[in-house]
């Protein structure tokens, strides 16, 4: 009776693991892990893996949706998933106005509004019921060229129409390679101790004008734009350092109404954003005032999160809101956005957005233009992470926790 005893507490110890094998012999994982999305991608889609020698850092990367980067860890398959992924979008019926599936870094073409907008055909209102996105950056599949342990290539051929009726004829290809510690350490010039698990992910995305028609100032141009989903807490605090040298406005703060001021701040230097997917906005900052970074720290779990991108302090940046009104060629280069429930109370997520964006494709045939963005989550040591806060965003992690 002893020994049975046994067998049956070392059974329940390994059901209450953190994972554990299910009848058909593939291991289940808690939710909010990696190898939970890893699982629930897998059943969905024959999904690219990339992962360090050890193991400890990986990225799941879908030709099948559109290219995404769909999420990341630093630990292994029981470490924590850092990307959001849209669970109940996968078996939905096809959604005419976005296939929201989340993944912590998509890559969509721009302007989504202006006279030069993708995403409302000529003649309609700019309001939601019009809004549409392209079906090649939101549910067709993408090709797969080339492929290894680090790194994935693939690529879309499009033709889309703007708000002005032009058509644009184009390819986009994008690059998505794991960094290893040493590609962090001189990307971001730091220098991590053992204490701190690091995950780094590098995009290069291109657009190349493969029509017979130049896109100009008078047709209009797409430009390339790189969005985070990441999963927010009550404790998320974006973090966006700026340039104070430079005149002009800081942010573009009413992108979807005004953001209260008690969620966003950059009367002082840096500013700050709330992100705890309780309340729906969105703000932008200038590419004169951007540093080309951004961030956030998630204090509930301990993780610090860190973008960098390209940015031309003199390029042409594409206004992207749902209105004629303002000048179609002045925009934002980094964009942050919070979830919150719509006004009928309903809400895809929870989650928060970190996002850049390219300059106006102003291209002849056959020309391209490039954006790179990349993406760094820092989980451990909190003096460790400390010191990487101040090294990129310039703040303490105790400066960030007490900004709201």
């Amino acid at each position: 009776m002893k020994i049975k005893s046994t067998i049956i507490l070392l059974g329940a110890i390994l059901l209450s693991a953190c994972h554990h094998n299910d009848k058909m012999g593939a291991a289940v994982y808690k939710e909010g892990t990696f190898g939970y999305d890893l699982n629930f991608l897998q059943k969905r889609d024959s999904v690219i893996v990339l992962q360090s020698g050890d193991g400890s850092a990986k990225v799941i990367v879908s030709p099948k949706y559109q290219g995404k980067v769909f999420t990341s860890t630093g630990d292994g398959d029981t470490g924590k998933s850092f990307g959001w992924i849209n669970y109940k979008a996968f078996d939905a019926k096809t959604d005419p106005h976005m296939n929201a599936y989340g993944g912590e870094d998509r890559l969509w073409l721009g302007p989504e509004g202006s006279k030069f907008a993708l995403f409302f055909k000529p003649g309609t209102k700019m309001a939601f019921p019009d809004w549409h996105t392209p079906a090649a950056f939101d549910r067709e599949n993408w090709t797969l060229v080339s492929k290894d342990e680090h790194q994935v290539t693939l690529s879309k051929d499009m033709d889309l129409q703007n708000y002005a009726g032009t058509g644009l004829k184009l390819k986009v290809e994008r690059n998505i390679h794991l960094f290893n510690r040493n590609d962090v350490q001189k990307a971001l010039d730091v220098q991590p101790d053992s204490a701190v698990k690091v995950i780094g992910i590098k995009t290069e995305n291109s657009i190349t004008n493969t029509g017979s028609n130049a896109w100009t100032p008078q047709t209009g141009a797409p430009c390339l734009w790189n969005l985070d989903m990441f999963r927010p807490s009550a404790s998320v605090v974006i973090v966006i350092p700026y340039r104070k040298d430079v005149a002009g406005k800081v942010a573009t703060t009413d992108y979807f109404g005004q953001i209260p001021t008690n969620r966003v701040k950059y009367d002082k230097w840096p500013l700050y954003f709330k992100a705890d997917g309780k309340s729906r906005g969105k703000l932008g900052m200038p590419a004169a005032r951007t540093k080309g970074l951004a961030g956030s720290y998630d204090a509930a779990n301990n993780v610090l999160t860190i973008i960098q991108f390209d940015v031309n302090a003199d390029g042409t940046y594409l206004n992207q809101e749902w209105r004629t009104d303002r000048d179609p060629l002045v925009g934002d280069a980094v964009n942050a956005y919070n979830d919150g429930p719509l006004a009928d109370g309903t809400q895809m997520g929870p989650f928060y957005e970190l996002e850049s964006v390219s300059p106006g494709a102003f291209l002849k045939p056959g020309e391209k233009l490039s954006h790179q963005h990349s993406i760094f989550h820092f989980t451990g040591s909190k003096a460790g992470l400390n010191e990487i806060a101040l090294k990129t965003l310039g703040v303490s992690l105790k400066d960030i926790q007490s900004a709201f």
